[in-house]
């Protein structure tokens, strides 16, 4: 005897149903909305999750009473209704109900042809998907004796005719459909795409609307906004005749279209009725809806509604223009674009509709995509550059002598490496497209090749294309999308600066940073790294003489050399900056960075500085360090080496006067890097001051400057409140702080970080999103402690986490002031930070 659920087992929808979302779905949510907006929806009844779930048990409800809604012409479809459609569901199942008298009675007002295809389609998958017959047996013959091959296969397998019994056709679909979501294939589906382990099913079961009929007849999907570019246009398709006569069946375009005929010149009526339905659909369910429809003799049928499927470029725009036209709030609009989704506005793309000839994917460490001839040093990158030639920079990794031929490449490629390597952090600076940690390609820069995985081979000066927003490299040239930085992107940025309650700064060395700071609307420079300036042809060979200097006054006449180059570096940065804050990193790097590697760059080298070759080789081996990140860099250099920060404070002074004379007042912000020690602070200060005061009697100048320190190693955090006793800002920087609290090398990490994060040893990557049980904890414990030292202190965070929204959120909680990340990055900080202010309070010190 059949056992019923004891339960409410369905609903039918109508206006005044109660039907929710978290019971019944999406789907059936979205339907009675249409039905209070009057739409021509056919009936429906919803089956909540409790209902569903009962059937995969085996608890059945009552099939006949729900047949009985439907009256005697009962033919119906069951569609799945989970709570979010992006979980997915099992496929709709169409024409449930139809049986030899139903067939009859289509033939005799449809039509044989259309009646027996109906018939087919529905014994066809009934007994592939619900009886579990082998796929095989039922072939998608439309030749007359098809269906009555079919159901004699069906016969022949389960030694019975196929259920003429509506009710029981109905009650094994829902059996199969609620089955099929438990299975533990569907579970490890929906929950890759996000769905909640617990995530639970509704089904609907709707009337049938054929689509066939004696007269117009047809069904297709309809759409008001264009998917990939988010303008107003009308898209879709329709087939007339679809569901029946396969020799009739007809694609008509929807608007009118010289290429053939179209829905809106076939009926005029129902064409102005679609665009009504998807107008009232905008305004009242407060989004832009695709419509799937269909028309029998002439009746039109909404069957169903979802959300237009949309890019990134589309969703702001969808989301701007709904705003200004006060169906949504500017709050809501900037909720409905996903942060990260910024960066393919920011950038080309590879056009997704095209071929993609796939040879290597690595970290996807700087997004955008580009395309050029492969080289594989920064001379050639050079090269190509000064002959108009795009091309991509190759290295095993990348080195601070890089950076000239990553300005020149339009991509970089490196097969070792992670999210913070130098290439990562440059490219993303620079707005280049990067792929770091590619192990699936081999280098040898010898004899310049590059060797895939599948063991092709390419050589200096073949074409391939980096999308650094996938980590794909692609051999050839693909199609792109261009950026689209429209009037939109700009509105929905201005509307959440307006909102957003922490401050966006860029991270800027160059003046082309800068610039694309400016265009982005960063507050400001969080991080200028002086060091970059300094490796450009012409000052290389001055900074040498620097490094092989015997005493402190040869190295004074040195840099003396520098001075008005950095002074006229600063100038500029002011000048752009036009009087926005400017924070400027003291020298950072060991010295044997700017030494050349090789013996022929040794030879060169002597030859330059007019010395012998071993006292040059000596010099350069002297200066090699076993661990060149924890050797003699930053404020040790500053403290043993000080001229150079003379020279380099010097030159920052010099350069607020005249910007200050040019008419853009800026208060410069110092800021010593690698500090561990407050003493260190002090004697660095002490200098600072020393000649702050002599450039203010030079020039005749008043000027003020802010003294701040970078605090990156776990030390200076635990010792915040000593050392914030000799600064007026603490910025941290999360990129070496992340390395020393792991002892992890970030251009290391990325050789095995995947298979950490796999093992669940880390639940992210700590160098991609801030670690906020560790380092986060840290940043806490030097911020609390900077601020009991000295209530008005700036902090802040200016490594690459910066422009990570989760790690935005840890530091918007905490209290921090600002965050400072490339300049690429910037709008998706000034977004996430808006996000946050909307959904989340503020804390200040702690969380």
């Amino acid at each position: 005897m059949q056992k019923y659920a004891d339960f409410a087992e369905f609903t039918e929808i109508t206006p005044i149903a109660e039907i929710s979302k978290a019971r019944h779905g999406w789907r059936a949510k979205c339907l009675q909305r249409l039905i209070r907006l009057d739409l021509p929806v056919p009936q429906t009844v919803a089956l909540p999750t409790e209902t569903v779930r009962a059937i995969a048990a085996g608890q059945m409800p009552d099939t006949q009473r729900i047949a009985e809604i439907f009256g005697s012409d009962f033919l119906v479809s069951v569609r799945s209704s989970p709570e979010n459609p992006e979980w997915g569901g099992p496929g709709t199942v169409l024409n449930v109900g139809i049986n030899d008298s139903v067939h009859a009675r289509l033939a005799e007002s449809h039509g044989r042809e259309a009646a027996d295809a109906l018939y087919l389609r529905f014994v066809q998958g009934y007994a592939t998907n619900v009886a579990r017959l082998d796929p095989d047996m039922f072939h998608d013959d439309p030749g007359p004796g098809a269906l009555r091959a079919a159901l004699a296969t069906y016969r022949a397998e389960t030694d019975e005719d196929f259920p003429q019994s509506p009710a029981r056709q109905l009650g094994e679909v829902l059996r199969s459909m609620a089955r099929a979501w438990e299975g533990t294939t569907a579970r490890l589906l929906r929950q890759a795409k996000g769905a909640p382990a617990e995530a639970v099913l509704g089904l609907v079961v709707q009337r049938m609307a054929l689509g066939i009929g004696p007269g117009f007849s047809g069904s297709g999907t309809m759409q008001f906004v264009d998917s990939v570019t988010g303008g107003p246009r009308i898209t879709g398709r329709f087939r007339g005749q679809s569901q029946g006569r396969k020799a009739s069946v007809e694609t008509l375009y929807l608007t009118r279209d010289p290429r053939g005929a179209s829905l809106e010149e076939a009926d005029p009526e129902i064409f102005a009725q679609l665009i009504r339905d998807g107008g009232r659909c905008r305004e009242k369910l407060r989004e832009e809806m695709q419509l799937e429809f269909t028309i029998e003799s002439g009746k039109l049928a909404v069957i169903d509604a979802i959300r237009v499927t949309r890019s990134a470029r589309a969703a702001v725009r969808i989301a701007v223009a709904l705003a200004r036209d006060e169906v949504i709030s500017r709050e809501d609009a900037l909720l409905r674009v996903e942060p990260r989704a910024l960066t393919e506005l920011l950038h080309y793309q590879v056009d997704p509709r095209g071929p993609r000839d796939h040879l290597a994917r690595g970290i996807a460490a700087s997004p955008g995509a580009a395309t050029g001839k492969i080289v594989f040093s920064a001379a050639a990158a050079q090269a190509a550059a000064a002959r108009d030639e795009p091309c991509i920079l190759v290295r095993r990794e990348t080195v601070p002598e890089d950076v000239r031929g990553m300005h020149a490449a339009v991509a970089v490629l490196t097969e070792r490496g992670g999210m913070t390597s130098h290439a990562a952090v440059i490219a993303r600076g620079l707005g280049l497209p990067c792929i770091a940690g590619c192990a699936e390609i081999s280098i040898n820069t010898r004899d310049r090749v590059m060797t895939a995985a599948d063991g092709r081979s390419f050589r200096e000066g073949d074409v391939i294309t980096v999308d650094g927003t996938n980590g794909e490299v692609l051999a050839g040239t693909a199609d792109m999308l261009e950026p689209a930085l429209d009037d939109g992107f700009r509105t929905l940025l201005h509307w959440a600066d307006n909102v957003r309650d922490i401050g966006i700064r860029a991270n800027a060395d160059t003046p082309e940073d800068a610039r694309t700071a400016r265009m982005f609307e960063a507050e400001g420079i969080g991080l200028a790294r002086t060091e970059h300036m300094f490796f450009d042809e012409d000052r290389l060979t001055v900074m040498r003489e620097m490094i092989f200097a015997d005493t402190p006054n040869d190295r004074r006449v040195a840099l003396e050399r520098l001075l008005p180059m950095q002074r006229a570096d600063f100038i500029t940065l002011f000048d752009i900056m036009a009087g926005q804050p400017v924070c400027i990193r003291l020298f950072d790097p060991p010295l044997h960075e700017f030494l050349p590697h090789d013996r022929e760059g040794m030879r060169e080298l002597a030859e330059a500085l007019d010395r012998p070759l071993s006292e040059v080789t000596r010099r350069c081996e002297a200066l090699r360090e076993f661990n060149p990140m924890l050797g003699m860099r930053g404020v040790r250099l500053g403290v043993t080496i000080p001229e150079i920060y003379d020279m380099q404070a010097r030159a920052i002074f010099e350069a607020a006067v005249e910007a200050r004379r040019r008419g853009a007042p800026v208060v410069p912000e110092v800021m010593i890097p690698l500090v561990s020690a407050a003493r260190e602070v002090e004697l660095v200060k002490t200098r600072i001051d020393a000649v702050a005061a002599a450039v203010r009697n030079e020039m005749k100048a008043s000027f003020t400057y802010r003294l701040g320190v970078m605090v990156e190693t776990p030390r200076a955090a635990l010792r915040a409140g000593e050392i914030a006793e000799h600064a007026d800002f603490l910025s941290f920087g999360t990129n070496d702080l992340t390395q020393m609290t792991y002892g992890l090398s970030r251009d290391d990490a990325g050789r095995f970080m995947n298979n950490y994060v796999k093992q669940g040893v880390y639940a992210e990557d700590p160098f991609h999103i801030l670690d906020v049980e560790g380092v986060g904890e840290l940043l806490l414990i030097g911020a609390g402690r900077g601020r009991n030292a000295r209530q008005n202190i700036t902090i802040s965070v200016c490594g690459e986490h910066g422009g990570n929204p989760e790690s935005i959120a840890f530091c918007r909680a905490a209290g921090f002031d600002y965050v400072s990340c490339s300049p690429f990055r910037v709008p998706v900080a000034r977004l996430a930070a808006a996000h946050f202010a909307l959904l989340a309070p503020r804390g200040r010190g702690g969380i």
